[in-house]
């Protein structure tokens, strides 16, 4: 088995079934196998696979385990020497996945590949290519310092603003969205880490793997269609705890010993912080009927 395809279910029918025709609707010069992990949805999308995709592996949650546990329920399964985590909000495009996997083929060193991810808008997902949310990055991300001097190493060093969108480029972590994987990195280093719930799983994958010695790649010949928040129009107030709560996890388990407490406390109550802000932004326009652009994460 060449690849196996992990997609990630909640709630959003029309959505996956989109995803899986962009799959099986091409023909390919490898052998693959899908597998859709359902967290329990309600809304027809177990039946929709049954009836429409018999050929995927289905995988029925009884309740909602979030998305590191249910991709880590379908890489114990695969059989694949590549393992690609795809949302269900995606539409893969022509050649995508057989560009990606000749370039692994071809770049043993590499331990994980992301694509070149585009929004329904045609603009670029910033998220396909990052480094990692260091307290210096992530101050000059907060005050937007990126934003004002793109094309500097110190300022856009959290969304790589300064490399090009158009050129293969070694970097931090790419995607949750499509990140393609060497079944021999996952046999090393691990699985998602399940703390996190939904938001920040695949940072936390890709520095375990980075710190193992492995290149994360962003590879855009190949690329997909991100249909970003297109599965919700207002955030619960779980997503945005969770989305808070995954940074937090992230800063106490890679850098709580890196920094001083001075630092620690001042990334800790901005967490805090920014997670009360958050939380009465969404009530506000939940309240005003106002639809909200944000991470479409919670599919998961």
């Amino acid at each position: 088995m060449d690849l196996s395809i992990i997609i990630v279910n909640y709630n959003t029918i029309e959505l996956t079934k989109q995803t899986l025709h962009s799959i099986f609707d091409k023909k390919y010069n490898f052998i693959y196998e899908v597998f859709v992990v359902d967290n329990a949805s309600t809304d027809g999308s177990v039946d929709m696979i049954k009836t429409e995709f018999p050929q995927v592996q289905l995988i029925e949650n009884n309740q909602n385990l979030g998305f590191s546990k249910a991709n880590n329920l379908a890489i114990t399964l695969a059989e694949g020497k590549y393992i690609l985590l795809l949302n269900s909000d995606t539409v893969v495009l022509e050649d995508c996945l057989s560009k990606s996997l000749s370039y692994l083929d071809a770049h043993p060193e590499i331990g994980v590949l992301g694509c070149q991810v585009i929004l329904k808008n045609g603009q670029l997902d910033h998220a396909c290519k990052r480094g990692f949310p260091t307290p210096e990055a992530s101050l000059y991300y907060i005050l937007k310092l990126n934003k004002l001097f793109p094309n500097s190493k110190r300022f856009g060093q959290y969304d790589l603003t300064y490399l090009s969108d158009q050129e293969v480029n070694q970097v931090d972590a790419v995607t949750g969205a499509f990140m393609m994987v060497r079944r021999g990195v996952i046999d090393e280093v691990g699985g998602l880490d399940e703390d996190f719930f939904m938001y920040g799983e695949d940072l936390d994958w890709c520095y375990r793997i980075k710190k193992a010695g492995w290149k994360i790649i962003y590879y855009p010949e190949a690329k997909i269609i991100h249909y970003k928040g297109a599965s919700n129009k207002k955030k619960k107030v779980k997503i945005v705890y969770e989305f808070h709560r995954a940074m937090y996890l992230f800063y106490k388990k890679h850098y709580n010993e890196k920094y001083n407490a001075f630092v620690k406390g001042l990334v800790y109550m901005g967490i805090g912080i920014k997670l009360a802000i958050s939380t009465v932004v969404n009530l506000f326009k939940k309240r005003g009927g106002h639809d909200d652009q944000g991470k479409p994460k919670d599919t998961k």
